[in-house]
């Protein structure tokens, strides 16, 4: 009687343990605790994946559950409370899948705020040997762990500033990689030896840009200007963004408020709205005030951080002169954005290179 006894259930706990392992290998849910919430991932032959982030826009959501199909790609995230799904703009690799997060937080915790900024190069050689292992082709950077919030084209108009282009670069890929977005650096070189026309170039960045990617934003950006605080975050902004705002040889004050020039951030939505910065200024000044009589004229208006974050150093250079034309072209800037700008661009690329740290495209533009 005792043997059979045995017997009868030793056969019921080698089925129970049969049933278990075929639960187990089609994937049964695996139940974790995160951030004092208890959430469902669905995982399908990987039951050791790492626990999944919860975006900082979902902490207090209940019942958050993660979905995925059987080869490991995200299709949804939505809370059991609610009907709407919360769509993600991310699709995990289908063959290799890390359990990283999901999304980046919206303020990135590799933040360091002020620092001095050094006006010493190291190498190229150097600086591409530490910092390359983690950039793409044409030093396009993606934050290793998690989905960045802003796909951000960073644009440099440019001629003969070898020493500032190599300062710049050795600042700004450290600077945005703590910021935790996914940027694109773009220089653009005026060849030959016709006036400087920045504006243009911003242009031709932005619209190469686009051909490369679809960025959501552009940050055009004078080579000689360094920021010194990394909590000014090179982001996608809901109004057109003036970033430089106190800079060191201006004590720290903005000159003036309509000043938009510098540095500055667009969304590619507004920046198409008001047709791009115009083509007409060759030489120095105006480009930046035209450019605000155009977010004015659309009714947008110019956002700024505290001068207390968005403060540059700019690098010691020999002033250009200055556009004799440039406030005759201003007069009637706001009502000429209509026609000019991005949709009379016009201009030849010589080259285009996808360099080790950034992507370098040269052009050759005349007045029409």
């Amino acid at each position: 009687m005792f043997c059979g006894f045995i017997r009868t259930h030793c056969y019921k706990v080698a089925i129970t343990a049969l049933a278990a392992l075929v639960f187990l290998e089609y994937g049964f849910g695996v139940f974790y605790e995160e951030r004092g919430r208890i959430n469902e991932a669905y995982f399908t032959f990987n039951l050791t994946a790492p626990r999944l982030w919860v975006p900082s826009t979902l902490q207090n959501s209940s019942d958050v559950s993660y979905a995925a199909t059987s080869n490991m790609t995200l299709i949804a995230l939505q809370s059991s409370n609610s009907s709407d799904p919360y769509q993600l703009d991310l699709l995990v690799d289908s063959l290799n899948f890390t359990g990283k997060p999901l999304v980046c937080p919206l303020v990135s915790p590799l933040l360091v705020g002020r620092t001095n900024v050094s006006k010493i190069a190291m190498p190229m050689e150097a600086f591409q040997e530490k910092y390359g292992p983690l950039l793409g082709p044409g030093g396009r950077y993606r934050p290793p762990d998690c989905q960045a919030h802003y796909k951000v084209a960073i644009i440099i108009p440019y001629r003969k500033r070898e020493e500032h282009l190599q300062l710049f670069i050795q600042h700004m890929h450290p600077f945005l990689q703590r910021q935790q977005i996914d940027y694109g650096i773009f220089v653009v070189e005026q060849s030959g030896d016709t006036p400087f026309n920045r504006a243009m170039l911003m242009n031709i960045g932005a619209a190469e840009a686009l051909r490369q990617d679809g960025f959501q934003c552009f940050v055009f950006h004078d080579v000689d200007l360094l920021p010194e605080d990394d909590r000014n975050t090179y982001s996608c902004p809901e109004q057109p963004r003036h970033m430089s705002v106190a800079i060191d040889v201006f004590k720290y004050r903005l000159p003036y408020e309509g000043l938009f020039g510098g540095v500055s951030s667009m969304t590619t939505e507004h920046f198409i709205k008001v047709n791009g910065f115009s083509n007409l200024f060759w030489g120095w000044g105006g480009e930046d005030d035209d450019m605000s009589s155009r977010i004015k004229y659309h009714k947008l208006i110019i956002s700024r951080y505290p001068p207390s974050i968005a403060r540059y150093t700019m690098l010691s250079h020999k002033k250009a002169r200055p556009n004799p034309n440039r406030y005759r072209v201003m007069r009637n800037g706001a009502k000429r954005s209509k026609v000019d700008g991005l949709s009379n661009l016009k201009y030849k690329r010589l080259e285009l290179e996808m360099k080790p740290l950034y992507i370098h495209i040269v052009v050759d533009i005349k007045p029409s």
